[in-house]
């Protein structure tokens, strides 16, 4: 069995230990965070309201990307690096900025923004603690092509594989995970009801709980992760909130339904 993880995509200002506990009592072994640091307040302090819902806190995530190298930019994601090994945290997680204006991404692009991820990994190295590199669409890596190109300039910065968007990409996400597995730290499952596109390419899924739709295969995804011995986090994003029961709790205990199918699976 995989230890599995719950993104907390809109949790902006929740009673915490509430609400991880609703996550304990649907089934999670711990959850993504997203939150600000001065809502989780000290690391001691958000250890203790872990313990207490026996929920660990086991990804925190930038506040924007790697890409940026504005100084008090990169200044506040290391408080948040620093936070998230003193909080023991598996790994930090960041996804690309925006795209260019009015230009296409070139290879300098790329290559500018993997080494501002990689001076993020190895400020966070010292510290015992890896990055893991999200895809996903409609930010700067925005194709298979302009992806294998981001992962052939990371050095030290690793890999989120998020299979639903793999496969808006057309890259069949069990090849991915193939193809990717040396760089790979952290899985995320998420799946989407219907997609379309804008006409400058922009993607525009409709997202549902995992187990919710068959968009993404995720008895096959759960096989290759077997196959290539993954050991690490595997987290589940839910899908488009409900309006009236959007709040954190509702949404805990909601989730139970895809800890009972990934668990149902094996996973």
């Amino acid at each position: 069995m995989y230890r599995l993880g719950y993104a907390t995509l809109r949790w902006r200002d929740p009673d915490l230990e509430p609400a991880l506990t609703a996550l304990k009592e649907a089934g999670w072994d711990g959850w993504e965070g997203r939150l600000s640091l001065d809502w989780m307040g000290t690391p001691a302090r958000l250890r203790q309201v872990c313990a207490n819902a026996d929920m660990p806190l086991v990804v925190l995530t930038a506040n924007g990307s790697p890409d940026v190298r504005d100084w008090a930019h990169v200044e506040r994601n290391k408080r948040r690096m620093e936070y998230a090994a003193e909080a023991g945290a598996d790994c930090f997680m960041f996804m690309n900025a925006a795209k260019p204006k009015e230009r296409a991404v070139t290879d300098d692009d790329l290559k500018a923004a993997a080494d501002g991820a990689d001076a993020w990994a190895e400020y966070a190295a010292q510290f015992g603690l890896e990055l893991s590199y999200h895809i996903h669409t409609n930010l700067l890596v925005d194709s298979i092509e302009h992806w294998r190109t981001y992962m052939g300039y990371l050095k030290t910065a690793k890999l989120c594989i998020d299979v639903s968007h793999a496969q808006l990409w057309g890259y069949e996400p069990c090849a991915s995970l193939r193809d990717f597995k040396e760089q790979l730290n952290y899985v995320h499952l998420q799946d989407y009801s219907s997609t379309s596109r804008r006409d400058d390419g922009f993607y525009q899924p409709v997202w549902v709980d995992v187990g919710q739709s068959t968009n993404v295969d995720f008895p096959a995804i759960k096989e290759t992760l077997d196959e290539i011995k993954f050991d690490r986090w595997v987290t589940a994003c839910p899908g488009e909130p409900i309006p009236g029961a959007d709040d954190p709790i509702s949404e805990a205990k909601r989730s139970r339904r895809m800890v009972e199918y990934l668990r149902g699976m094996g996973y």
